[in-house]
């Protein structure tokens, strides 16, 4: 094992990390080079679980916009993140990584019900594990998603991987060219300054279980290595 700086990880994927340029749906060739990077992180003895955001396929706000019910377009964007989660399988095992899909929605045919400590033995066993379909439950983002779940699986950093921003800014840095970033925050600062990196209940839930988040590029080939090994890159949240 390399010397390391997490050795379980949370992955936050975001949806429109898979789809490319393209900005939806699902990019083949993009999924690849993110299996790549994974693969090379887990090949360093890192146990990784990912949890994949559905926003290429479908957002419950947009629904809700439309006239639909919140918890009914909620629920079909959990299902966005199990099609999400099995593209990654698919992206993985194609390079020959051992995964696990794990669903909060049962649904057996296609994967493995959410079960903590099996999770945590799939860890143990060198699988990455994906977790899909939120919480299972509407009103709850991916964000909630992945500070739930790095909790209960005693995960050491949550890895917020972002589409071409290299942190946390005190502004936009694609409409704000003054904007300031942070090299370091508090959870509490975060939400005290409106940051917005997680939702409000997915940042609480990381401070109160005292757990970091590292927002960084998720476009910079080595990035997600870099984080691993403990080089100082992005955003770090204690």
């Amino acid at each position: 094992m390399a010397n390391i700086k997490y050795k379980r990880v949370l992955l936050k994927l975001s949806g429109e990390a898979l789809s490319g340029e393209k900005g939806f749906g699902f990019d083949p060739a993009t999924a690849k080079e993110i299996a790549k990077e994974i693969k090379e992180v887990h090949d360093l003895g890192a146990e990784i679980a990912i949890v994949c955001g559905g926003g290429n396929i479908w957002r419950g706000i947009t629904g809700e916009k439309a006239g639909m019910e919140r918890a009914q377009a909620d629920y079909m964007g959990m299902l966005a993140t199990i099609q999400n989660g099995l593209f990654v399988q698919s992206a993985l095992e194609n390079i020959g990584v051992d995964t696990r899909v794990m669903t909060a929605i049962d649904m057996k045919q296609v994967a493995e019900p959410y079960i903590r400590r099996r999770a945590e033995r799939h860890l143990e066993k060198g699988r990455i594990v994906i977790f899909a379909g939120g919480t299972g439950s509407p009103y709850f983002s991916t964000d909630t998603t992945s500070a739930l779940r790095a909790a209960e699986i005693n995960a050491d950093v949550i890895l917020m991987a972002k589409n071409g921003v290299d942190g946390v800014y005190n502004a936009d840095p694609k409409l704000h060219e003054d904007a300031v970033k942070f090299q370091t925050l508090t959870h509490m600062e975060v939400i005290t300054k409106g940051l917005h990196v997680m939702d409000s209940t997915a940042s609480t839930m990381s401070m109160d279980n005292h757990i970091p988040l590292v927002v960084f590029n998720m476009n910079e080939m080595g990035n997600i290595k870099r984080v691993v090994l403990g080089e100082n890159i992005g955003t770090t949240v204690e």
